[in-house]
């Protein structure tokens, strides 16, 4: 059986469709990259590390509990429906006798007092009918209960609680990303360097041995540049390893798989690193830990109030409407009886005697408050001994950088000039060498500046609560 066109062009495109969708299911697994600043890079880990994620599920279940309070204050409607069917309808046992009788005929004296009243007999009564349902609604409104009362008061105080967590795991965040990009930056930026140390020492083990085999030069000068050249190869794989582990290590700290890829877009510059250092102001409550035990304070003030107030009467209004149907068949038949019942009230609950424990609960919240402000003073008295060391390595670190990076500009040219030394024939190659070793050092001396400088203005920075 041959398809029609129309129907060839509908299979076509259910095919088509088919395999658009299952591109698109194998894009979510393809690896990505990722070209990146800094700041890209600090806003992609806050879309995608867990701790922050967690964090933040935090604080949507702080939201939930205080919708939970505000509804205890908001009016409680419940229904009750109920029916049954009495297959043997319960009965007592209702006394009947004459005793009215024998009383009349005693007051009249028409029968003797000794005369005995016979004793009363029994019948069996019933007050229920077959057929019984019951409807009824029951509202209550809550006018005031202590730990209702300060709960409200603290919802808010415990939103900002949980929002302080949150921006100190910003703040870690933060820290990680940018150390770990800078330290990427500082060691690729050697690896560059270290790479054409190589290329310089391979041109030098060229020349020398060209002069070894006319005779201008010795065995011993060629095996010292090789040494040399390899001790060089070896920083040069250690150097790439840990670029690679520091590429891991960063997609860690943001939050993304192992196998994307990530080009770093910022370029590490001297003047970065100098640019608007020492030049913040500061407040403790710039710091996001200082702002969380400030909420931690007034939410334990609400803990000593809300235990003082317990000792107070809960009242409540409340409203009652029942409706009871009877009968002998069942409810929908007209002979039902439906009866009405309504009533309105309040309740007051005072509690007496609670066996101490409100006292013992006060003490307890106003320790863990004077505990709390013990934890506030000393948190400041941190933050300024870490900010003290934070300014002073800074300092250091900076005026550190300056001068690697003047001996960095010495070395090359003692390097440059005594390569030229050679190359006119006035000049020997270990005198090369020596230089060129000297020239790494330097090298390897400024970038170790550089990215103590680095790590030590984001310290700085996080100690301000400025990063």
């Amino acid at each position: 059986m041959e398809l029609s066109n129309k129907g060839l062009v509908w299979i076509t495109g259910l095919l088509l469709l088919s395999f658009k969708l299952t591109a698109q299911q194998a894009d979510t697994t393809r690896p990505r990259k990722y070209e990146l600043t800094v700041k890209e890079a600090v806003d992609l880990a806050f879309k995608n590390v867990l701790e922050l994620r967690s964090a933040q599920l935090d604080y949507r279940i702080q939201e939930a509990k205080n919708k939970e309070i505000f509804g205890q204050a908001l009016p409680q409607v419940s229904g009750t429906v109920g029916a049954n069917y009495y297959l043997q309808v319960p009965k007592f046992l209702f006394p009947q006798s004459d005793e009215g009788v024998y009383s009349v005929l005693r007051r009249e004296h028409l029968l003797p007092s000794s005369a005995q009243s016979p004793p009363p007999s029994l019948v069996e009564f019933s007050f229920q009918q077959p057929w019984n349902m019951t409807l009824g609604a029951t509202v209550t409104q809550l006018l005031f209960q202590p730990d209702v009362f300060v709960g409200l008061q603290a919802r808010q105080s415990a939103l900002d609680y949980n929002q302080g967590i949150i921006d100190q795991t910003r703040e870690k965040i933060k820290d990680t990303a940018y150390k770990r990009y800078f330290a990427i930056l500082v060691a690729q930026k050697a690896l560059q360097f270290v790479s054409e140390s190589v290329k310089r020492l391979e041109k030098l083990y060229h020349d020398d041995s060209i002069m070894y085999k006319n005779g201008f030069a010795e065995r011993l000068d060629l095996d010292k540049v090789q040494v040399q050249l390899n001790n060089l190869k070896n920083t040069q794989t250690q150097l790439e390893n840990g670029v690679t582990l520091g590429y891991a290590a960063m997609k860690f700290s943001i939050g993304i798989s192992q196998k994307d890829t990530i080009v770093l877009k910022d370029e590490l510059t001297d003047e970065m690193v100098k640019k608007g250092v020492l030049e913040e102001g500061f407040t403790y409550e710039d710091r996001a830990e200082v702002r969380t035990l400030q909420v931690l304070q007034n939410l334990q003030k609400l803990d000593v109030k809300r235990y003082k107030m317990s000792g107070l009467p809960t009242v409540a209004l409340a409203g009652n409407y029942t409706v009871t149907g009877m009968g002998q068949q069942f409810f929908t038949n007209p002979s039902t009886t439906w009866l009405r019942s309504s009533y309105v009230g309040m309740n007051v609950n005072v509690p007496i005697f609670t066996g101490l424990q409100k006292k013992s609960k006060v003490v307890g919240a106003k320790l863990n408050l004077e505990k709390t402000n013990y934890n506030l003073e000393y948190a400041k008295q941190g933050i300024d001994l870490e900010q003290t060391v934070a300014k002073e390595n800074l300092k250091a670190a900076l005026s550190n950088l300056d001068l690697q990076d003047r001996n960095l500009e010495l070395a090359q040219r003692v390097y440059n000039g005594t390569k030229t030394k050679f190359e006119q024939g006035v000049g020997s190659s270990f005198e090369v060498l020596q230089a060129d070793t000297d020239y790494q050092t330097a090298q390897s001396n400024y970038f170790t500046a550089l990215y103590n400088a680095v790590v030590a203005k984001v310290s700085y920075l996080y100690s301000l609560g400025k990063l």
